[in-house]
């Protein structure tokens, strides 16, 4: 059972049991990554699990982002992603398109929406014939997440 603590309003403080060896490698990998304590990590590892549950409910609304490089000689593969995004208006937010040498593009597309169809989308542009590379990154609008 949590406690409320005095320190800020509607903050719960806890205890958490755990080998000594986790701990001390966990205390290494968040001081690496820049966490003033404990706590800002430990939260941060909570909301990316809330994130996660949020994405199994199908018809909730959540956000992503696709990047994609390809070769910028196959034209084909630019007007697929094209037409992958004006088919599919309601989903998609925003793409950037960058020339990252004479050779590869890296477009990153942001979508928002039901997250099966957000989710389906990103597969897809990712799958596209021609893309060297893809990855999305599933996150959430936000408003369920304190």
């Amino acid at each position: 059972m949590a406690k409320k603590s005095s320190a800020a309003p509607g903050a719960a403080r806890y205890t958490v049991s755990m080998d000594a060896r986790l701990l001390e490698r966990f205390d290494k990998v968040i001081a690496k990554k820049g966490y003033a304590n404990r706590s800002e990590a430990i939260r941060d590892l909570i909301r990316a699990m809330l994130v996660e549950e949020q994405w199994r409910d199908t018809s909730g609304k959540v956000a992503a982002t696709v990047t994609l490089v390809y070769d910028h000689h196959n034209r084909q593969v630019g007007e697929r992603l094209g037409d992958l995004q004006h088919h599919h208006t309601h989903l998609v937010v925003s793409a950037t398109h960058v020339h990252l040498d004479n050779d590869n593009c890296l477009e990153v597309v942001i979508l928002r929406g039901e997250a099966g169809r957000v989710r389906a989308l990103a597969d897809e542009l990712i799958a596209c014939k021609g893309v060297k590379h893809g990855r999305a990154v599933l996150t959430t609008e936000g408003s369920d997440i304190p």
